[in-house]
């Protein structure tokens, strides 16, 4: 069996785990949020978004949150910017990476950002040649590749179709999202068979939501075909808005976990991690979505 000897886990908690929270969180809590997870040893995380507040709330103030952060060498923090705007205003923030997302459902991306999928790719050329001028990596992320909640089931060619041109743009890796979670271990191989063949396997990473309980399952799918970089979420945080009452993100600690029983390096104290899940939990005043965090906190 041909594990990765090492993974690096992208920590989105800040971004795609604060985004759906309905409650204001102030910016000092957001801060100390990434410095808890800075010093739990991740080397990847996502610290905000440069969206409209009008449509992301939660993700006003980012540049606020990039300027409070104790930036440790090593360590990327990193932005959503789904426009040229977006990557100005992470540029004048002092962003030194971004990420760009488009969808493998036609229907989905409709109704998530009111264009089709070719028209939403094309908003990113200025946005990349931007960034390569800047020397600023671009990430790509791809929603919808093992489902859609309108469209039902997404066919591997059509998810390998976008990954392809988000790397030929420039994109330097491109996390595949399992956005409502209904991907299962034989599905996410079959996926990654197909999607490897227009985008090397090293230049692929996993983002699975937990709604059936699968996520596990298809991280370690993923990692049996050679996939080593992984999204997750501290305290499991971030809902799914496609499936009510369903679990969204799957849990940094879970994760960890997973990884540290098979005997593979991630730099991560976990139980640092657990501390920082538990103080923002508290911040939120919800229960922690880790199972791993919840079972060591009983003890």
């Amino acid at each position: 069996m041909n594990l990765p000897h090492s993974v690096r886990l992208v920590e989105v908690g800040p971004r795609d785990g604060l985004q759906n929270e309905k409650q204001p969180i102030s910016v000092a809590d957001k801060v100390r949020l990434v410095d808890d997870l800075s010093a739990a040893g991740l080397l990847y995380i996502e610290v905000g978004s440069f969206v409209s507040p009008k449509w992301v709330p939660q993700m006003a103030g980012s540049a606020e949150v990039f300027s409070g952060i104790q930036r440790r060498p090593g360590i990327t923090y990193a932005a959503l910017t789904p426009n040229l705007k977006g990557f100005e205003a992470a540029l004048e923030a002092k962003v030194e990476e971004v990420a760009v997302f488009a969808a493998a459902s036609e229907t989905f991306s409709q109704k998530n950002i009111n264009c089709s999928i070719a028209d939403s790719l094309q908003r990113f050329v200025p946005l990349l040649e931007a960034a390569k001028a800047a020397k600023v990596r671009v990430r790509g992320y791809v929603s919808c590749v093992l489902g859609c909640p309108y469209d039902g089931d997404v066919a591997p060619q059509q998810v390998a179709a976008v990954a392809r041109e988000l790397h030929a743009m420039g994109c330097y890796e491109v996390s595949l999202g399992d956005t409502i979670g209904t991907g299962t271990a034989g599905k996410t191989r079959a996926l990654l068979d197909v999607v490897s063949r227009d985008v090397p396997r090293e230049r692929l990473a996993g983002h699975f939501h937990d709604t059936y309980g699968q996520a596990l399952a298809n991280i370690y799918a993923s990692l049996l075909e050679g996939i080593s970089v992984f999204d997750s979420s501290v305290a499991g945080l971030g809902g799914c808005p496609y499936a009510k009452g369903a679990t969204g993100n799957v849990a940094s600690e879970d994760v960890l976990y997973l990884l540290q029983g098979l005997g593979i390096d991630t730099g991560v104290d976990m139980d640092r991690l657990i501390a920082a899940g538990q103080r923002i939990c508290q911040v939120l005043g919800k229960a922690n979505g880790s199972r791993v965090a919840r079972a060591r906190l009983s003890h």
